[in-house]
C-alpha cells in the first residue's frame, strides 16, 4: 500500500494562502480553493507536485457513487483509462497503489476547517495517519464520517459539474497553481 515504510517528508514550497488549483480533466476544469492555513503542510505538498508536472497524465482511479471520486497515483499515468477503471495491473503496478516515495503528516486533528463537504478535496492515505502522499479525492456529497482521519485541504469554488461527471479511468491533464488577484 501507498506510504507505508516511508519517511515523512517537509515540502519546501511556501505557503502564501492564497492558492488557488486550477484541475484541467478530461471531463472540463476543476477550480479549488486551497486551505494554506488549515493544512500548510497538504497545500504545500500538492502545491510542488502539481508544479512539478507530477500529476499530469495520471487518471482517476477510484469512483464510488455518492462518496468519492479518487486520482493522483503516478502508477496510472501509462495506463489505458479502462484498464484502470477496471483496477488491472499496469507497469508501475495496480492504480491505488502508487505515490511519490514519501509520506507527509496528517493534518485533520490541527485543521480548523476539516469538513468533507460537497466538493471537498482531501488526501488519500493508507491505514496510518501520516501515510499521505499524492493521492487526493473529492467528496461526492457531504462525508463528515472521514472529518476525523483524513485531511481537507481545499473547496472546489468552480466546476462541480465536472466533479459529479468524472468516473474512473478520466484523466488529470494539468494541475496550474494560481494566487487570488
Amino acid at each position: 500500500m501507498f506510504g507505508l515504510g516511508r519517511e515523512l517528508y517537509t515540502p519546501t514550497y511556501t505557503v502564501v494562502g492564497d492558492e488557488v488549483a486550477r484541475i484541467e480533466t478530461s471531463k472540463g476544469t476543476i477550480v479549488v480553493k486551497l486551505d494554506g492555513a488549515g493544512a500548510p503542510i497538504h497545500v504545500a505538498n500538492f502545491c510542488e507536485l502539481a508544479e512539478t508536472e507530477f500529476y499530469d497524465g495520471t487518471k482517476f482511479h477510484r469512483y464510488v457513487p455518492g462518496f468519492v471520486i479518487q486520482g493522483g497515483d503516478p502508477n496510472t499515468r501509462d495506463m489505458d483509462p479502462a484498464d484502470v477503471a477496471a483496477g488491472k495491473p499496469g507497469p508501475n503496478g495496480r492504480p491505488g497503489t502508487g505515490g511519490p516515495g514519501y509520506c507527509i503528516k496528517a493534518e485533520f486533528a490541527t485543521n480548523p476547517n476539516n469538513s468533507h463537504v460537497d466538493g471537498a478535496l482531501a488526501m488519500a492515505r493508507s491505514q496510518h495517519p501520516d501515510s499521505a502522499g499524492s493521492q487526493f479525492y473529492f467528496c461526492l456529497g457531504p462525508q463528515h464520517n472521514l472529518d476525523s482521519g483524513y485531511t481537507v485541504f481545499g473547496t472546489t469554488i468552480e466546476g462541480m459539474d465536472v466533479i459529479s461527471q468524472l468516473r474512473a479511468g478520466d484523466e488529470i491533464v494539468h494541475v496550474t497553481i494560481e494566487h487570488e488577484a
